[in-house]
């Protein structure tokens, strides 16, 4: 996720106060606020290499695997469990690699869809009713 941020070197362009914003936290809102400008930055950025929307989204979603086999080393670091390298990585690694699996997953979902946030909300509501007991809560912004 981070070198697609900076596309190679040094720090991302456009980084702005929304992106800085959210690295302390804040509303949802302001996440998907945050997700959608990065989703633009991509579509453009593909646009200009000449790559169509159907194969950038695909192209997303392969991301999403990359960001994942990632984790997966994190976490194999961690628990030492390849003995020819021990423990290369620490537990904060594992959780740094997992976040740039969920943002690279919900920037590839606003890259496909302009209600990613609905959609989102409503397929975790969905999701969350099949394991929660009652009615799957609420998000406070639509209560």
């Amino acid at each position: 996720m981070t070198d697609q941020l900076r596309g190679g070197d040094g720090p991302a362009e456009g980084a702005g106060p929304v992106a800085r914003r959210e690295a302390v936290g804040g509303a949802a809102d302001s996440v998907w606020e945050t997700v959608h400008a990065l989703a633009a930055r991509f579509e453009a950025a593909a646009a200009e290499r000449g790559v169509v929307a159907p194969q950038s989204h695909v192209i997303q979603v392969l991301k999403i695997g990359e960001e994942f086999g990632e984790a997966a080393q994190a976490v194999i670091g961690a628990t030492g469990s390849n003995p020819r390298k021990g423990r290369s990585h620490s537990w904060e690694d594992v959780h740094d690699e997992v976040c740039d699996v969920i943002i690279t997953g919900m920037v590839a979902l606003a890259r496909m869809r302009p209600d990613a946030a609905a959609y989102f909300a409503g397929q975790l509501a969905l999701k969350a009713g099949r394991f929660l007991p009652g009615p799957a809560p609420v998000p406070e912004d639509d209560a």
